[in-house]
């Protein structure tokens, strides 16, 4: 799928006639095919980098500049089967366009589009859009940390209260825990990823004092944004240290109970097996009151430890 972009009059519009593609200046590409490799290679001298290229993870294959213009690639984040992924976007930048690829359906570039529809871009540069894609990839970010906070604070609640209802158990709250780390983790890397591309545009953009401002404002924004995932990363360790510690109190409880529960039988047990034997002569067979006189010593050794265990404050 290809969708081209032409700045008239201050703000980015779409161009749905191919044959004004040449005069574009933002070309995105998704999970292109070979007629549309093809094309951009021939109309605009561009090789479209493959996925093993995008997902490099050198800097030096990520971030550079030759004959073609400003490569950076950059990690966007999107969400697949219900998990959040990160994907690889291959942008090049020279002063006539933007070109981007990507395999994936991203929702900061179906935002990017109901803005352009909307008339809500405004650029005035390929540069500009790029920038533009960088900050609404920025509030995207944030917007996923907000829902994790939401989250992560019903998960507090049931972690460190108790569940009166008991529809949760804490096995599902590690489980929540883990997915808001794993959401958290990605929105992490997608943070660090935009300032290292960020810097090395500013590395390349020195004349251009708008953008510079505007590169500064992106750097400013991530930064800030990395501290509350630090801070989601540390509630979630100790909400995952809290909800593992309940587990194993209660898994204490249980065997407490089986430990009591073994040492109050266990002198009744003795007192049986005792009048079990087969020996010839035992005083208590010939007596009448033998048998009610066993039933009474083991419900008695049974009472008494249990007693003690209570005094003890262990029951």
């Amino acid at each position: 799928m290809l969708y081209a972009y032409r700045i008239q009059q201050g703000s980015l519009q779409q161009v749905e006639d191919p044959a004004l593609h040449a005069e574009c200046d933002w070309l995105d590409l998704v999970a292109p095919d070979e007629a549309e490799r093809a094309l951009v290679d021939v109309r605009f001298g561009e090789v479209l980098p493959t996925a093993d290229d995008m997902e490099e993870l050198e800097a030096s294959s990520r971030y550079f500049t030759d004959e073609d213009g400003i490569h950076v690639h950059s990690l966007f984040m999107y969400r697949a089967d219900g998990r959040p992924r990160n994907g690889t976007v291959a942008f090049t930048l020279t002063r006539a366009r933007l070109l981007s690829s990507r395999d994936n359906e991203m929702p900061d570039f179906r935002l990017m589009r109901l803005r352009v529809r909307n008339a809500r871009v405004l650029a005035e540069s390929p540069l500009q859009v790029l920038l533009a894609l960088l900050e609404q990839k920025v509030d995207h970010l944030a917007d996923e940390l907000e829902e994790l906070y939401a989250t992560l604070e019903a998960v507090s609640q049931s972690v460190l209260k108790e569940d009166e209802d008991g529809d949760r158990s804490l096995e599902d709250d590690i489980d929540e825990l883990a997915e808001i780390e794993d959401t958290n983790g990605k929105v992490r890397l997608c943070l660090l990823d935009t300032q290292r591309s960020v810097s090395f545009l500013m590395r390349h953009i020195r004349d251009d004092n708008d953008a510079l401002a505007t590169c500064r404002e992106i750097l400013r924004d991530a930064e800030s944004l990395l501290t509350h995932t630090t801070f989601v990363f540390e509630k979630v360790n100790f909400l995952m240290a809290a909800a593992q510690g309940f587990i194993s109190i209660q898994q204490n409880q249980i065997i407490k109970i089986f430990s009591i529960a073994a040492v109050v039988f266990l002198p009744p047990t003795l007192v049986a097996s005792i009048y079990g034997m087969n020996f010839a002569f035992m005083p208590e067979l010939q007596w009448k009151g033998g048998y009610p006189f066993a039933l009474g010593l083991m419900v008695l050794a049974g009472i008494a430890p249990y007693l003690f265990f209570k005094r003890k404050g262990w029951l």
